[in-house]
């Protein structure tokens, strides 16, 4: 059901409050955003299950939940037989790169230390892995008179949102089709006989668009063949205490016929500026080569019928995702491009031929890796202009305000200027957002900025961060959830207070800083 429909089930049915004790369950965990929302809320619960196959992510989730467990589990089981160890990772089906299971060359590769440090961190953190392999049994959902089970799923969105392919997720054999291995899950726990309580769905809006609404439907009504009443919504993180414009839909199933209301918009009280660091290292900023070259008027040409500009000379950025990439471009091409390149859109992305492979349809390949980042001109009133697609052909920016660096492939989007908060934080984190600091220079968001801006306490951050890559963690917080959203949906459940919890996470942010 949608939330226009809310308000008709709230005078039928009872409003359900968690009353006992809980044991969460969170497939496709990720560093584990549900718990830390409830570890900010105050609420005790037990770790009962999680299940992530990614290697990095796995590891942050030990990292933040499990800081002290320090158990050699490994030697317990694979004292001495290597081989029996990599076999057992082989066939939990642990991933390296998000998108498909390590193959036994890859695990084979893997040193001693790694090899036991990723098993250890499996069994600590009471992790399934793999979706696919996991059996409602799996799940040891009992004592339900004693226990409020709740399970969260934030599958996939690759296939759904507008920067993946459009696969949807009809297709098992797509990422955001892992859907319906829940299903699949849920049907096996069904035929037990027990069932979690509570299911919270996160995934992008696109879930319920047009290409993907009849699978969304079909979902619903799963679910509730299964006995779960469904109500959903989506909210966006500025409404609920967080400057960044992160639109996500949210879907709360409670088994029975129960009532749920989602939390009401709160006035925003952080703004961009709150949440940035007060000391960056340098590598963070674009250069001096790169200022000259923004703050400069740039000779332009038009070709193909005044349809694409084109900027022969151009500076470079480097972003910090390990060097091999460098932030998308709007209006430039390259000087050498491939003969039989067919240039169709304004908005290209400058990738190199042979780091990539050719799958990447529709882009412009340059064999310097080098691309542009955003021009700007400085003018007396301490802004900064953001040449934009707009009738006056620039945003003003100033002191705390966010910009897109990683060019979307938008006219309508690019160099977006949002006043005191940023865009959504994908992936690419700090290579594609930026922030006007008070010298009025242009610099990336630097990881723990990212953590801040999903909600994510300075603590929590530096144990996630002990074991991790700029890059790393950068992927980490875009693919999360803002703990901000989960806390006010947690205390519907919970009648607690969230609002109050939340600023202590801009205390967190001063004291740090101090």
């Amino acid at each position: 059901m949608n939330n226009a429909q809310t308000n008709i089930f709230e005078m039928i049915y009872s409003t359900y409050k968690i009353k006992k004790p809980i044991r969460l369950i969170e497939f496709f965990a990720g560093y584990g955003s549900q718990a830390l929302a409830l570890k900010y809320l105050g609420v005790p619960f037990e770790h009962w299950k999680i299940c992530e196959w990614a290697v990095k992510s796995i590891q942050a989730y030990k990292d933040i939940h499990f800081t002290n467990d320090n158990t050699d589990y490994s030697q317990e089981q694979y004292a001495t037989d290597l081989d029996l160890l990599k076999n057992t990772l082989y066939q939990l089906g642990i991933s390296s790169n998000y998108n498909e299971p390590m193959t036994e060359k890859q695990i084979d590769r893997l040193s001693e230390k790694q090899l036991r440090t990723i098993y250890n961190n499996i069994v600590a953190t009471n992790n399934l892995v793999n979706i696919q392999q996991v059996k409602g049994e799996d799940l040891e959902i009992v004592d339900t008179d004693k226990y409020d089970y709740i399970l969260t799923y934030s599958f996939p969105c690759q296939d759904l949102s507008l920067a993946g392919k459009g696969k949807g997720m009809s297709d098992t054999s797509t990422r955001s089709g892992m859907l319906w291995e829940v299903e699949r899950i849920l049907t096996e726990c069904h035929e037990l006989g027990s069932l979690p309580q509570i299911l919270l769905m996160e995934n992008v809006p696109q879930v319920h668009g047009a290409d993907n609404v009849e699978d969304f439907n079909k979902w619903q009504l799963r679910l509730e063949e299964l006995g779960y009443k469904n109500y959903w919504k989506d909210l966006i993180a500025t409404d609920y205490g967080i400057p960044q414009t992160r639109n996500r839909t949210f879907m709360v199933s409670i088994l029975g016929d129960y009532n749920y209301t989602f939390p009401k918009p709160i006035p925003l009280k952080l703004k961009l500026k709150d949440m940035l660091e007060d000391e960056v290292d340098e590598k963070y900023y674009l250069s001096d080569k790169m200022l000259e070259y923004i703050t400069s008027k740039d000779d332009k040409y038009k070709v193909n019928e005044n349809k694409l500009v084109i900027n022969r000379n151009i500076a470079c950025s480097k972003t910090t995702r390990e060097g091999n990439t460098r932030a998308d471009t709007t209006d430039y091409v390259c000087d050498e491009l491939p003969e039989n390149y067919n240039i169709k859109n304004g908005c290209k992305q400058v990738y190199d031929l042979n780091y990539y492979n050719h799958e990447q349809s529709n882009r412009v390949y340059s064999p310097d890796y080098s691309s542009p980042t955003l021009r700007t001109k400085c003018d007396e009133a301490g802004t900064i202009k953001i040449i934009n697609a707009t009738k006056q052909g620039y945003l003003e920016a100033t002191d705390g305000d966010g910009i897109d660096l990683l060019q979307p492939n938008s006219e309508t989007r690019r160099g977006r200027v949002q006043k005191e908060a940023i865009q959504t934080i994908d992936t690419m984190g700090g290579n594609g957002k930026g922030v006007v600091v008070n010298d009025l220079k242009i610099r990336k968001l630097t990881p723990k900025e990212c953590f801040r801006l999903m909600g994510v306490k300075d603590e929590d951050f530096k144990k996630c961060a002990k074991n991790q890559s700029d890059s790393s963690l950068y992927h980490l917080a875009g693919d999360s959830i803002c703990t901000s959203c989960l806390m006010a949906l947690f205390s519907q459940l919970l009648d607690i207070n969230w609002e109050d919890k939340l600023w202590n996470i801009k205390n967190s942010i001063k004291m740090e800083n101090t």
